[in-house]
């Protein structure tokens, strides 16, 4: 357990100090050619496991079918996250970015499980009274550019995680085939930037291409594959509640290496989120899974039910 604890934490981590390596890439290379790079040293990488791996190599009709609209909707995550990123603080990306913890149950609030209970609203607020801290710096003043976009990246990622339930539940998919088509996919979308854009690419720094493989092969290869093998190895309250200390890395990194600093309102801005997420993950969990034991205890008394009522001759 302390093993597979470990392993999360530490995807929470690269997740957490993704968003000061995207901020630094940025400053050195175009946004669009930063994510092609990502994108097509990512796709290299899932292919070179996928012919290393034992078992069927070929995608099944489902992966396809799932990955490519998934590949699309991630990539557009990545294009206003990273546009977010050059242009607010890495912390900021960070806690802004864990609105999607709040914002997915919301986009699924019609599903199987029912609308969400009061208190869930409750805690979406204390998020988005955190969000008008953060925004505000040394004071209340316009929301800068990248704060904005970073909103909009939390929306658009919140849509992204509510299609991968809707698109891979009861079907068939592996993780590493179905990540494969989804690197591929951004890796076309974004071929144009690169090759406009490979002479550039071809003059960067050591730094600049380490920051790439970075982002890559420990934020996106590493962390999506480390964290499926630790999943199927815990509980998943668990395993949200490690890798919701994603934001408290943001921070921490941004902090440590990025010369960045809080301010009291965004301190307490950044304590807020980290609350409000949590406090919604939680009650989000708790009310999912009574509707999950009421609907089992209802199945189970129709199945009694049908087994006492006379057959009709």
């Amino acid at each position: 357990m302390r093993r597979t604890d470990a392993v999360l934490l530490l995807v929470a981590v690269v997740w957490g100090s993704s968003y000061l390596s995207a901020q630094t890439a940025t400053s050195v290379l175009p946004v669009l050619l930063v994510l092609f790079a990502r994108y097509a040293l990512s796709a290299l990488a899932c292919l070179g496991l996928v012919a290393a791996g034992r078992g069927p190599r070929r995608w099944t009709r489902d992966e396809l079918r799932a990955g490519v609209p998934l590949g699309v909707t991630q990539a557009a995550v990545l294009v206003v996250e990273t546009y977010g990123v050059a242009h607010t603080s890495a912390a900021n990306a960070g806690l802004i970015i864990s609105l999607t913890i709040v914002l997915t149950p919301l986009l699924d609030r019609g599903g199987r499980h029912g609308g969400l209970p009061p208190v869930f609203f409750a805690a979406a607020g204390v998020c988005v009274l955190a969000v008008g801290l953060l925004m505000s710096g040394n004071g209340f003043h316009a929301p800068r550019l990248g704060d904005l976009l970073m909103l909009g990246a939390a929306l658009v990622r919140a849509v992204h995680v509510a299609l991968v339930g809707r698109l891979t539940a009861r079907r068939a998919v592996r993780p590493l085939h179905l990540t494969t088509v989804q690197t591929l996919v951004g890796t076309v979308l974004f071929l144009p930037a690169g090759v406009f854009g490979l002479p550039t690419l071809a003059r960067a720094d050591g730094g600049t291409w380490a920051q790439l493989l970075y982002l890559a092969l420990f934020c996106s290869v590493f962390a999506f594959l480390v964290q499926t093998w630790a999943v199927q190895r815990t509980s998943a309250s668990r395993a949200s509640l490690l890798l919701g200390t994603e934001p408290v890395w943001a921070v921490a990194v941004g902090i440590a290496f990025g010369g960045e600093h809080l301010t009291p309102l965004t301190g307490l801005g950044a304590a807020l989120m980290v609350a409000g997420t949590y406090w919604g993950q939680a009650v989000e969990r708790a009310h999912r899974t009574a509707a999950r034991h009421e609907t089992d205890v209802q199945h189970a008394s129709d199945v009694r039910g049908r087994a006492t009522t006379p057959t009709a001759v």
